[in-house]
């Protein structure tokens, strides 16, 4: 498929047209002094499930740059862009 050309550059939008879903990891790793304790790391960017390459570069970053071992990762991942939703409603609503 094609790139998107548009006087917005590469926008999160466009990325979304291609298969880009919000995601969000729950990030936990052992703190470097006290490695019994564990720390808590939030990290939400667009991605493309299942793979995460996105994902997967930030924690290879992680594992080489940062001194936190990692101990696990939880992953939601969701479609902002989705088909239209319809419901129907009982009622005529009119204005003037």
């Amino acid at each position: 498929m094609g790139r998107i050309e548009s006087c917005f550059g590469n926008s999160d939008f466009e990325r979304q047209l291609y298969g880009y879903r919000l995601t969000t990891a729950e990030i936990l790793y052992h703190l470097p002094d006290y490695p019994q304790l564990l720390q808590s790391f939030v990290w939400q960017e667009l991605d493309v499930a299942p793979k995460f390459p996105v994902l997967r570069g930030f924690l290879d970053f992680w594992h080489r740059n940062l001194d936190g071992k990692l101990h696990s990762v939880k992953i939601a991942s969701v479609g902002l862009i989705k088909p239209a939703e319809f419901r129907l409603c009982d009622g005529l609503f009119q204005m003037q």
